[in-house]
């Protein structure tokens, strides 16, 4: 079971959008990286759990390289309001991804899109919540001073985001640091790059 955090409503215009179409191919487990169990479930169920818990209204998943449709239909993610968006250009990079789910979400008319990557299962549902919460036209989530995901983006800097390549919101950071707010968050932006990432995941999502 899902189970949601007590805090602030998230605006029903504030739409999540969880990226996990790579290929993850410096992963050199037996199988996809987000399909890797630890303490129980997927990376990606993890991650996916911690968004969902947030309370956005709808939750836009972006997928390409791994097939998650067994992963989306469990029961445990029944009653909340998913969209799986298919990037067929997945090999072109996460600014494709990120676009893919930019049209999803302006399709639906949200103001702004709060990013995390399927990759960091310990980024707490309180850290989307903060991030979500924030006025701030740009906004990235730290922790320890250190930025991480997720990053809120109003619809107003959307086209000055890349189309191509592996960087999302990190350009208009330096572009834009006028407009960008950090949100200090507990839990942590640690990815699932390599196998030797797994034991410090194991220990993280033990908290």
């Amino acid at each position: 079971m899902v189970v949601a955090q007590k805090s602030n409503p998230i605006n029903s215009a504030v739409t999540a959008v969880l990226l996990a179409a790579g290929s993850g191919s410096r992963f050199a487990g037996n199988a996809h990286k987000l399909l890797t169990v630890i303490n129980g479930q997927t990376v990606f169920a993890w991650a996916l759990q911690n968004c969902i818990a947030a309370q956005f209204q709808r939750v836009i998943i972006v997928t390409g390289a791994v097939d998650l449709s067994t992963q989306l239909s469990d029961a445990r993610f029944a009653q909340a309001n998913l969209t799986e968006v298919h990037n067929e250009n997945w090999q072109n990079g996460m600014a494709s991804s990120l676009q893919c789910a930019l049209s999803e979400a302006q399709r639906h008319g949200v103001s702004s899109v709060v990013v995390g990557l399927a990759d960091q299962p310990a980024i707490k549902p309180s850290s989307w919540q903060h991030v979500a919460n924030t006025s701030a036209p740009l906004a990235v989530a730290t922790y320890n001073g250190v930025r991480g995901n997720p990053v809120r983006i109003h619809t107003e800097l959307w086209p000055l985001l890349p189309t191509s390549g592996d960087e999302g919101a990190r350009s208009l950071f330096k572009s834009h640091k006028d407009l960008l707010e950090e949100v200090a968050c507990e839990g942590s932006a640690q990815d699932l790059d390599t196998s030797s990432d797994v034991e410090t995941l194991t220990k993280l999502l033990n908290k």
